[in-house]
């Protein structure tokens, strides 16, 4: 393109940089171990390095996020995400032998993980960093190139993303590009070898229809209504102080944040009085606390008090648990709120809340809580509160969800030994650990024949032979 020329690109570059990163891939073949681990340390290396501009860049990006929620929740499960990879790759890399059936005998046969070529990442904007590097190291880790979206709503962390990735890798091995979501959905549309979207489930709808075009497979790790179910004899200290820290962690703005919660009445008013006090003893500087995130932009910040107005006009009662600020607070936090009372035809038991608010709905009984999950799309997270052994298996047992933690709070997702994904509406497929390795893999299977097996003997015309194999193979 000449010097001063528009560019007219619509997916921002990322078409030419996929033809490139194709070629290089085709090229050079499957990365082997060591270049691997070498391209996840520099990644490490380079995370570690950058965490004080990635925490500068959440700052701006939030309006207000603690240096410290930045390192905890969002870079910190990052590096010891690639820290479990490279410890395991040797493992996950090795051919895996697989049995052979008599007739194939002697042969052998045996699966390998081979790299898929260029995968494509859209990010979010809640984790800007973390959501984008971790899927990115998983790229990595199976022998791929990537090229990234950025979140357009997290410009200063995408601008230290494409900076510090760019400062690591060549352009033919990870790239990013920066763009709104026209930019987004030409991205979509290119024949990546693998498309890897976190969004919301409706966004997710429009990358698979996208995608389909091209028949590229997608890993789509969407959101949800997550469920809490407090059982009769749940620790209500212990689960106020969880949910609360759930709730007000980055304001709720986390896919696996608990989004309503589950109760016997008599439990709620021990766990309003919980709840409250948990949020209270957290952020004793109320709403202009410098510990508590605010909401990303205008108009996330609008939409939650849309919400919230909506839940009071049909009758909940609202609760907040921070209530002081005055002039200091920053005029997008937002206080972790009990919505009481609350009913299925309130907007904010039908979508997402993506904020510190929790709807409590009364449920009597173990069986009421479950039929009241099962008649909802199945969420990416759920938590349960009890110490009734058979009560939480079947609480297991008859709910289908993306992933569970007992007597906890998102402590799933930091152990990197699960695969973290969800199902149905909130997400097609997993990763962290092996499941990401193998997800962003071809699993392929190879046999080596011997010189003699049966099935050269049953060729036609068909004989006795023939006759008898098919006895074994039909018996």
């Amino acid at each position: 393109m000449p010097d001063g020329a528009p560019n007219t690109d619509p997916t921002g570059g990322a078409a030419e940089l996929l033809a490139r990163q194709r070629d290089a891939f085709l090229a050079h073949g499957t990365p082997d171990l060591a270049h691997r681990r070498d391209a996840l340390k520099r990644l490490r290396d380079a995370i570690v390095a950058s965490r004080e501009t990635f925490e500068q860049a959440a700052m701006a990006d939030f309006g207000n996020r603690p240096a410290t929620e930045t390192a905890l929740i969002d870079l910190g499960p990052t590096v010891q995400a690639i820290d479990h990879m490279r410890r395991h790759l040797r493992g996950w890399m090795r051919p895996e032998r697989r049995r052979v059936g008599l007739l194939m005998q002697p042969g052998r046969a045996e699966l390998r993980y081979q790299p898929l070529g260029v995968v494509g990442i859209l990010s979010a904007w809640n984790y800007p960093a973390g959501l984008a590097l971790v899927p990115l190291a998983t790229a990595l880790a199976a022998g791929n190139r990537a090229i990234v979206k950025a979140s357009e709503l997290a410009p200063a962390t995408a601008e230290v993303l494409k900076a510090m990735l760019g400062g690591i890798f060549e352009p033919t091995e990870v790239a990013v590009v920066i763009g709104d979501a026209e930019l987004a959905a030409a991205f979509t549309a290119l024949p990546f070898d693998h498309l890897f979207f976190t969004g919301s489930t409706a966004v997710g709808r429009h990358v698979m229809r996208a995608a389909a075009d091209t028949l590229t497979p997608v890993t789509l790790e969407l959101g949800g209504k997550s469920p809490v179910i407090l059982q009769d004899d749940a620790d209500i200290d212990l689960a106020a102080g969880d949910i609360a820290f759930g709730k007000a962690a980055n304001a709720g703005q986390t896919c696996i944040a608990p989004d309503y919660l589950l109760a016997p009445a008599k439990l709620i008013p021990a766990f309003r009085e919980g709840f409250t006090a948990a949020v209270r003893a957290s952020y004793p500087g109320g709403l202009a606390d410098p510990n508590l995130t605010t909401i990303v932009s205008d108009r996330h910040h609008a939409r939650l008090l849309g919400l919230l107005e909506d839940a009071r006009a049909r009758g909940a009662e609202i609760v907040p648990a921070l209530t002081e600020g005055g002039n200091s607070a920053h005029p997008r936090a937002v206080s972790p709120t009990l919505v009481l009372n609350a009913t299925p035809e309130m907007a904010i038991m039908q979508e997402e809340i993506f904020g510190p608010y929790l709807p409590v709905v009364a449920a009597e009984t173990r069986a009421e809580a479950i039929r009241f999950v099962n008649a909802r799309p199945r969420p990416l997270a759920l938590y349960v509160y009890g110490r009734d052994r058979d009560g939480i298996a079947e609480v297991l047992d008859r709910t289908t969800s993306g992933n569970v933690t007992v007597n906890g709070m998102m402590l799933h997702y930091a152990i990197e030994g699960l695969p973290f994904g969800g199902v149905g509406d909130s997400g097609i497929g997993a990763y962290h650990g092996v499941e990401g390795f193998r997800r962003l893999s071809h699993a392929k299977g190879i046999y080596r024949a011997g010189r003699w097996h049966g099935s050269r003997l049953i060729r036609a015309p068909y004989d006795r032979v023939a006759r008898l194999a098919v006895r074994l193979l039909l018996r």
